[in-house]
């Protein structure tokens, strides 16, 4: 009952986010709806203007010939005016509607904030109703103990500490076997035989201890021992013997130990029931792997070994940082991102050169999201604020560069099933307001696959050289016109058509977003607000670096005096409107030929 009602505050909050993303659509339409009744008004007043000066225009020439008329009884002057004053109160009506829509919409955003306080207040509750202490479980591993420590002829004691730490019953049921599994190889292979402990100087009684502790979003457990440690010139040979490794081939004591992990390999010469039965360590590895979670092991020689298992604290809801890579969108965990950094062009261009980078004394690998899934086609968007999170789960650093860092987000975990579970790196699922599915990646993970490796291994320029051919990027049109129903015809349009739309209202924020993106082809319209078509011509054909982005002008004016100053600043083509979409499309296809 538990688990179904988090899964219900689960989908409380995924449509929580529907609503809020809607909210969200309702605020940008409101936007749009006040700059145009802006508009209208000005173009009203304009209008108003216009017929006082007809009128007093006309009333003067009539004072001349008939004096003795009054001005009201002229009446397609008067419904001219009546019109105008008309027009005027309707444009004031819209005004009030807008305005209680405001009102309206800033009312529901609040409540969806209330909501989301209880609802994030619930969701705690119920996941604190599912946790119980690792206390609970202590006898069974002290009974464990004991009876291995009989069955092979040794002493040992365990200590268990932060026994008070709670984590999740369904995590703790799944973590059970995996730990109890490392305490068994602890006392039967680690903890050495009585005499031979106090050869060594040592107590006669093995020290073996579980230590737990939270650590942000994860539970932390080690289990550690005072034995013997790996046998790591054993492990290579076993290696060597499997295949894994070249016989000649040069090893550091990480890499050795992580062999442990690797499915066959095992250095027990004997098969028993106690511990390992002969299947090494691979199990344990893929179990705490299907929990979202992470194993490493630390050995000394005489000294002992320590295993380390990373845990998500709960398997329900998660703090991820949503990123896009190219189209697709993925959510990063958040524990696992210890910060996230802006680089300009250059310092980018040489670290793709390098492969990796130095941050806070550690040096990390690098590579871009899309590479790490194995699209070497992928070209980064590299824009003067380019993305790069520093990324660190067990011994292992990666920085990775994102074409997008959308922001910090709670999401709600959903089961992605057997087609997935095993797939590396991919932690989980969710789903967002508007029933899209995004995965849940740990980017750390996928380095261990050797193609991965391999695009880590090779330079950028070597990496896209050998797809950009069969690679076909989707052209970049800005659509620059304050025209709110001529921009979203003009994108539905585009977007049919596969192009990138990059909309601007006015000339001031094309510029702006000229800094960060330069388009294929710009399309312009002449009249707008703050800076008109011909001024952003200027200023675009003015700067080097957008000088050569070929222009369309899409515009009501078409007389030959501003065809002529368009053809004087460069302008490629002229268009009226409403325009011909099959028109504009040839003439799209033509300049981005070109």
């Amino acid at each position: 009952m538990i688990d179904r009602l988090v899964n219900d505050s689960g989908e409380a909050s995924i449509l929580r986010s529907k609503i809020e993303a809607q909210l969200n659509n309702f605020k940008q339409s409101l936007q749009d709806l006040t700059e145009s009744t802006h508009r209208l008004h000005d173009q009203l007043r304009e209008v108003e203007i216009q017929a006082e000066t007809q009128m007093q225009s006309h009333l003067a020439q009539q004072h001349e010939s008939e004096p003795a008329f009054d001005p009201l009884e002229f009446d397609r002057f008067s419904r001219f005016q009546e019109l105008t004053r008309l027009m005027a109160e309707s444009v004031d009506d819209i005004i009030t509607v807008q305005k209680s829509l405001r009102t309206t919409q800033t009312v529901a955003e609040e409540a969806v904030v209330q909501q989301s306080v209880i609802n994030r207040q619930l969701q705690q509750s119920l996941l604190q109703i599912r946790t119980i202490p690792f206390g609970n479980y202590a006898e069974r591993y002290y009974r464990i103990a004991r009876q291995v420590a009989e069955d092979v002829s040794k002493k040992a004691n365990l200590e268990i500490q932060g026994a008070e730490v709670e984590i999740d019953r369904s995590v703790l049921e799944k973590i059970n076997p995996p730990l109890e599994h490392l305490l068994r190889n602890a006392i039967a292979h680690g903890i050495e035989e009585p005499l031979l402990r106090q050869q060594a100087g040592k107590p006669e009684t093995g020290q073996v201890a579980i230590h737990l502790r939270q650590e942000g979003n994860e539970v932390i457990i080690t289990l550690s021992d005072d034995g013997r440690g790996l046998n790591l010139p054993r492990i290579r040979e076993e290696a060597q013997r499997l295949g894994l490794i070249q016989e000649n081939e040069i090893m550091d004591d990480d890499k050795a130990m992580s062999l442990i992990f690797i499915q066959g390999l095992s250095t027990t010469d004997s098969i028993t029931g106690i511990a390992g039965r002969g299947i090494g360590l691979d199990i344990v590895k893929n179990e705490i792997s299907m929990l979202g979670g992470r194993i490493s092991v630390r050995s000394v020689p005489n000294q002992g070994t320590t295993f380390t298992i990373c845990l998500p604290l709960t398997l329900s809801v998660a703090q991820t940082f949503m990123v896009r890579a190219g189209k697709q969108i993925y959510a990063i965990p958040a524990f696992i991102v210890e910060h996230n950094r802006e680089f300009d062009l250059d310092t980018l261009k040489t670290i793709y050169q390098d492969r990796q980078i130095e941050f806070n004394g550690k040096k990390y690998l690098f590579s871009h999201l899309s590479h790490l899934l194995c699209e070497p086609g992928h070209i980064p968007e590299i824009t003067r604020h380019s993305q790069v999170l520093f990324l660190h789960s067990g011994t292992q650093y990666l920085a990775v560069h994102v074409d997008e860092l959308i922001g910090n987000t709670e999401v709600v975990i959903k089961n992605i099933g057997s087609q997935l579970a095993h797939a590396p790196g991919v932690e989980g699922a969710t789903i967002t307001g508007d029933g899209e599915v995004i995965l849940i990646l740990n980017p750390v993970k996928l380095i261990q696959r050797s193609d991965v490796q391999k695009v880590l291994s090779t330079p950028l320029a070597e990496l896209t050289t050998a797809t950009q051919k069969k690679t076909i990027k989707a052209p970049a049109i800005m659509v620059v016109d304050d025209s709110l129903t001529v921009r979203k015809v003009t994108c539905r349009l585009l977007e049919r058509e596969g192009c990138d739309v990059l909309i601007a209202k006015n000339g001031k924020e094309a510029i702006g977003i000229l800094q960060d993106s330069v388009p294929d082809v710009m399309l312009i319209d002449l009249e707008m607000p703050k800076m008109n078509g011909f001024e952003l011509i200027e200023k675009v054909r003015a700067n080097p670096e957008t000088a050569h982005i070929p222009m369309i002008i899409i515009s009501s004016r078409t007389a030959e005096k501003h065809r002529k100053i368009a053809k004087d600043l460069g302008v490629n083509i002229f268009l009226g409107k409403p325009y011909k979409e099959d028109e504009l499309l040839n003439h799209l296809s033509e300049l981005i030929r070109k």
